[in-house]
């Protein structure tokens, strides 16, 4: 078993990673604006007294699970991840070297996944995005055409064409770096590629973006 040893909470109930690495990667740090929906869904815990929304540890952590089970259903070769945030570029890469999806990373060109005619056509079955507010084409296209998404989102993001949302700090290096890092592991757990305690050969530290390289 890994140092990635699952840890009980204080109600004894198991989270993926010890809380001190979801703390210390700064996951559940939300924007200073929520939308109604992810309060009423109890994805936010409290409010700091700066206005940060902080984000129900328990909640991001039950929603990675959910998402693992989601994309392990599907053939990876028609799973598209993408987005065109710099700090999300390597942590889409290394995620879909592991579970072999399909890796876009910056801008998307108009009508990748609605007209087929075109020679960058991309026919998928699954679209996951890392923020809704800066991968809105993909979103935008994967609803014409009838894709399911799922999404990382932040306290203030956007939910409209969102079939399942990951509530998590979505712009952060280290955070995007863990939840990538965490849906590779859980996919492949799914799949029974990983025995349920065993972990990526690679620590997570492997999917975050060097310091000072933003793609």
């Amino acid at each position: 078993m890994g140092e990635e040893t699952k840890r009980p909470n204080q109600q004894g109930e198991e989270y993926l990673v010890p809380v001190e690495r979801y703390m210390a990667a700064a996951v559940r740090l939300g924007a200073r604006v929520s939308n109604g929906y992810l309060q009423r869904r109890g994805f936010i815990f409290t409010v700091r007294p700066d206005g940060l929304r902080i984000f129900n540890l328990k909640r991001i952590d039950e929603r990675i699970r959910i998402a693992a089970k989601m994309i392990a259903r599907y053939n990876p070769s028609r799973v598209m991840v993408h987005s065109t945030k710099p700090y999300a570029s390597r942590p889409i890469q290394m995620f879909c070297k592991f579970v072999g999806c399909l890796p876009v990373t910056g801008r998307l060109i108009p009508g990748t996944l609605t007209n087929p005619y075109l020679s960058h056509h991309i026919d998928i079955d699954l679209l996951m995005v890392a923020d809704p507010k800066t991968d809105f084409q993909a979103i935008n296209e994967a609803s014409l055409t009838g894709i399911p998404v799922i999404a990382l989102v932040d306290t203030d993001s956007d939910i409209t064409f969102i079939d399942f949302a990951i509530p998590c700090n979505n712009k952060g290096r280290n955070s995007l770096a863990l939840i990538f890092w965490l849906l590779a592991r859980q996919v492949l757990r799914e799949r029974g590629e990983l025995k349920p305690d065993e972990d990526l050969p690679v620590s997570w530290e492997e999917f975050r973006v060097p310091v000072g390289q933003s793609q």
